[in-house]
């Protein structure tokens, strides 16, 4: 019997920051939608799961004295043209979002999962359901970077801007440049997964 191999492009392991200073940004580009509250928190759970596959990531305030640490604030899920932003610092952690977290039928994809289970898992413990780690994915396609930032220059040539990382994001209002970077990063982890699906 003739056996076929599918042959899997590979991509390059390394890239320097000082490449990426020179790419285009990227940015997400569909609708952000900010939760503030738990009915619209099951509002926005009851669209999400229409989905099948989503990308996911968290933001939590920075810490800039020793020993002192801050719940998560932020919950992204991102479709490929909305990104839902959840201020866990204002509602918790809902029953709702609890059971998409927890559901097998949609994969969500981010990037060093384990982190942002933790975090979640202070605010409210939950069972896991179909987490998807890019970290351990792209290994598979030749990439050996471990940041979000440089796994999607290797892959798409573009900049993902970190600026809005260590801003604070308990504050009372989130500015537009804090829910573009949010968004940013949990649409680019399923547009790398989605990506990578078919080469």
């Amino acid at each position: 019997m003739m056996m076929t191999t599918i042959k899997m492009m590979n991509f390059r392991e390394h890239i320097e920051k000082s490449e990426i200073a020179n790419m285009p940004t990227a940015l997400f580009q569909g609708r952000i939608i900010t939760i503030d509250t738990i009915a619209e928190a099951d509002k926005a759970i009851k669209a999400i799961s229409a989905e099948r596959i989503v990308g996911l990531d968290t933001e939590t305030r920075p810490s800039f004295k020793k020993g002192v640490q801050y719940n998560v604030s932020l919950l992204q899920i991102s479709t490929n043209d909305t990104c839902f932003l959840f201020r866990l610092n204002r509602i918790g952690v809902p029953p709702s979002l609890i059971d998409f977290l927890e559901n097998e039928d949609i994969i969500k994809v981010g990037l060093s999962l384990h982190d942002d289970y933790q975090a979640l898992s202070k605010r409210k413990r939950f069972n896991a359901g179909s987490f998807l780690d890019l970290q351990k994915y792209v290994v598979a396609f030749g990439i050996e970077e471990m940041s979000l930032q440089k796994i999607y220059a290797i892959i798409f040539g573009k900049r993902i801007s970190k600026s809005q990382q260590l801003t604070n994001w308990d504050a009372d209002v989130l500015t537009d440049k804090q829910k573009l970077y949010a968004a940013t990063d949990a649409w680019a982890c399923l547009t790398i997964y989605n990506h990578l699906k078919t080469v």
